[in-house]
């Protein structure tokens, strides 16, 4: 197994070491969640840069990096519901859209052709990240309830109701749906053959 798709797998070890954290509750493990959460995001972007750099680009690679994407999404939009941080239909779309890529690729797999992630994706996946980071603060720092100083500002910029919070929730959806809709354009020929 190659550096990059290590770094990939790490990113699965890592995913579990979230969910279990996040479930765990209480600061301490929100904190190891947000760490895991931010390690594995710093991976989805490093294992692709090696990958290319490094002239590894393998089929496992191509298999388990998404896929590593995928799981670590879909866990973080469940716990964030869980949570009342993300409501449930935006979740459902999110991974229902996840589910419709991964498909649409094994069509064009079947018949030959790559389907490869567009700017509209990897917009979509560093958005839905940024609001994983944004939620986990939030709720780091409202069990914490700091009463001045940065960590007061921080968790009023990452509350639920304020402008950043919104605009990484809608922001990821509107992106979800448009990229969504493009893997399916792209790939509409495929579906009539």
């Amino acid at each position: 197994m190659n550096l990059p798709n290590s770094i990939t797998f790490a990113r699965l070890v890592l995913t579990a070491i979230f969910v279990v954290s996040a479930s765990w509750g209480g600061t301490p493990a929100l904190m190891v969640a947000l760490v895991t959460f931010v390690m594995a995001t710093i991976s989805d972007w490093l294992d692709g840069y090696l990958a290319r750099k490094m002239d590894l680009v393998t089929s496992l690679g191509k298999l388990l990096d998404p896929l590593a994407d995928k799981i670590l999404v879909a866990s973080a939009f469940v716990f964030f519901t869980s949570k009342d941080l993300c409501p449930t239909w935006i979740t459902c779309v999110i991974i229902s859209r996840e589910f419709l890529v991964t498909g649409l690729r094994q069509i064009a797999a079947d018949k030959g052709k790559i389907i490869a992630a567009d700017n509209l994706g990897k917009w979509k996946t560093t958005l839905q990240l940024a609001l994983g980071i944004t939620c986990l603060l939030w709720l780091i720092l409202d069990s914490s309830s700091p009463h001045e100083g940065f960590l007061l500002f921080l968790q009023n910029l990452t509350s639920p109701n304020d402008w950043l919070f919104l605009g990484f929730l809608y922001g990821a959806l509107a992106l979800t749906l448009l990229s969504g809709l493009n893997y399916l354009r792209k790939s509409w020929h495929l579906l009539l053959d």
